[in-house]
């Protein structure tokens, strides 16, 4: 096995400018990738295509980043981590100016298509990128730092960008979005510390092949976790906006308010996942998923009144807002040191599998089962990663158990 090299996470001081403008190119990432599901029905308005249509925007960003993200790791893996979020900050607002821009449906999925590009390789750099800053120890509250910019998308980001989309339309949301960006990309060049993230050998030490290290199956199976729990989130949350107006009968002036309570209860959500993930890792996220299910049942059963849709939209807010955040960190504290940034890369993948999918067949469901099948098919999907996931960790700790018995 190969041994790591010497980097920043070695010095004392807590690297917090760093994390913090890491936060924020998250931050605009995540509401460029999002802000569609804000703008649907005003989207499909003047593009002249079906809710659903202009749902598959998000399909096609997020199936951009499931097929290049892992090769376009592998092919930038010596280029400096630092540089590389800078050149694909340009790259995102490049392919936001084009969709503000867009003069057909047709134009405007090319622009996501970019966009998409762009996102995957930024998130297989930055999702490692936090390990590289600081000692595994501090992994849990370095990624709620770094996480708490993807939370502030859902609260500020999203819902800003939904209500400039309302008000000035939504070319003019896109268009700020890619200034915004633009402005990050420079506090990343001014601030973000650079990392050495090359694994050095020993002399005569051969390095082991990928496949043959032993965190490629803990990384593998917390991707197919990843993938059924994004999945179930987006085949509801993409079509949000139309849900709460068509069957919850909020105006759609609600919306972006709605949107900026779900995104606020996320931040909270956030930082008790950065205390959980630290402290009681499995116990948290089992708490988080059956919290999620259980606001949603509410928000299936209970839509016709207001009050329980509210409380229920930030009691979701809430559960789901630090799930990514314990998966990445556990995703980080399963991989080996050499193989973060495939797990990174694979990361990324599957949370946009899940994405694309969710969006794929929230918008087949919408077709043809209509809106309200939508919270029942969610509930369904974390149903099934609650139990593999502590299926898998109680048969863990039963071998454990037995391995000291013996």
């Amino acid at each position: 096995m190969s041994s790591p090299t010497t980097t920043t996470t070695e010095t004392s001081a807590f690297p917090w400018i760093g994390l913090l403008t890491l936060a924020g190119a998250i931050f605009i990432s995540v509401t460029s990738e999002f802000l569609p599901t804000g703008l649907l029905p005003e989207m499909a308005s003047e593009l002249d295509v079906s809710l659903s249509t202009a749902g598959f925007l998000v399909t096609v960003f997020a199936g951009t980043v499931v097929l290049a993200t892992t090769p376009l790791a592998a092919l930038t893996r010596r280029y400096s981590r630092k540089g590389l979020v800078v050149v694909v900050l340009g790259v995102l607002a490049l392919a936001n100016v084009l969709a503000a821009v867009a003069p057909t449906y047709e134009v405007l999925v090319g622009a996501r298509v970019l966009g998409g590009l762009a996102h995957g390789l930024f998130w297989a750099v930055v999702a490692a990128y936090s390990a590289h800053l600081v000692p595994k120890q501090q992994l849990g509250k370095a990624i709620a730092i770094t996480a708490g910019g993807g939370s502030a998308a859902f609260v500020l980001g999203v819902p800003v960008g939904t209500a400039l989309g309302h008000a000035l339309g939504w070319r003019v949301a896109f268009g700020i979005i890619a200034v915004v960006i633009v402005l990050l990309a420079l506090a990343v060049i001014k601030f973000l510390p650079p990392v050495n993230h090359h694994v050095v050998l020993k002399t005569g030490e051969i390095p082991l092949p990928l496949r043959k290290d032993r965190s490629m199956r803990g990384i593998g199976f917390l991707c197919l976790i990843i993938v059924i729990l994004i999945t179930g989130q987006n085949i509801y949350y993409t079509y949000i906006a139309p849900w709460l107006i068509e069957a919850a009968g909020f105006s759609e002036d609600s919306v972006p308010f709605l949107l900026f309570l779900y995104g606020g209860a996320g931040a909270v959500g956030l930082v008790l996942a950065g205390f959980a993930s630290d402290r009681f890792p499995k116990r948290g996220f089992a708490i988080a998923l059956l919290s999620v299910m259980a606001a949603v049942v509410a928000l299936a059963l209970w839509s016709a009144n207001p009050v329980v849709v509210v409380v229920a939209i930030v009691v979701w807010g809430t559960s789901f807002g630090g799930i990514p955040a314990m998966l990445q960190t556990r995703m980080l504290h399963t991989a080996s040191f050499r193989t973060r940034d495939l797990a990174a890369a694979l990361q990324t993948t599957a949370f946009n599998v899940g994405i694309g999918g969710g969006a794929l067949v929230g918008g087949l469901l919408l077709d043809g089962s209509g809106i309200t099948s939508l919270p029942g098919t969610l509930v369904l999907f974390v149903a099934v990663a609650f139990v593999l996931m502590v299926g898998s960790d109680a048969l863990r700790t039963a071998r454990a158990r037995r391995a000291l018995a013996s």
